[in-house]
């Protein structure tokens, strides 16, 4: 594929973009799936150190999961989005190590407030809107940190629905593919892991 294609793959949406890279790099283009890699691996990286809570562990999640996605090409169906698919990789190969081992909880899965601007952050209200007043940016600071840590000390079944729809911001039905389980189960799913999670917040006081 020649650069001026690669590049132009840039101007159209994101998901029509992805699926033009997609099947260029299932037709033999590593350009293609270069330019996938940097487009969606912070994001892949972000949850797998949320599921795993360690970074060096969350890096050789992402590195299998690439893995995994290319050897898969071949079987990829378009009727899921590419980065609802890659969700699905990253999510399932994050899965795979912390069953692999005992899980643990570090610091590191708490990611800073700067890094996770933009996003929504549990839709319930954890969190008030304080632009504009340094003091409030304060407490705000404070209670994502307390957020994201009390995410990362919940049981793995409740972390993962949690870190891709309040903090990855995934609609109910692309969390409910990635999970592969329905919208109705994956919302009683999500309700059990915000009650905990409020009570692990409670706990961290």
């Amino acid at each position: 594929m020649t650069g001026e294609a690669i590049a132009g793959a840039g101007d159209a949406r994101p998901a029509d973009a992805d699926q033009a890279l997609l099947a260029r790099a299932a037709a033999g283009d590593p350009a293609a799936f270069d330019r996938l890699v940097r487009r969606h691996t912070p994001r892949m990286y972000r949850v797998a150190l949320r599921i795993t809570g360690a970074a060096t562990e969350a890096e050789d999640v992402v590195q299998d999961a690439w893995i995994a996605a290319w050897r898969a090409l071949p079987g990829f169906r378009s009727e899921s989005a590419v980065s609802t698919w890659l969700f699905r990789v990253v999510t399932n190969t994050a899965l795979g190590h912390v069953r692999r081992r005992r899980p643990t909880v570090s610091l590191d899965a708490a990611l800073t407030p700067e890094e996770d601007q933009g996003r929504p952050l549990l839709d319930a209200g954890v969190l008030a809107d304080s632009r504009g007043n340094p003091e409030g940016q304060v407490v705000r600071t404070e209670q994502v940190t307390a957020v994201l840590r009390a995410i990362a000390e919940l049981d793995v079944s409740q972390r993962v629905p949690l870190v891709l729809r309040e903090l990855e911001g995934l609609s109910y039905e692309e969390v409910a593919e990635v999970l592969e389980v329905s919208v109705p189960a994956l919302r009683s799913r999500l309700h059990r892991a915000r009650v905990a999670l409020l009570a692990k917040l409670r706990e961290l006081r």
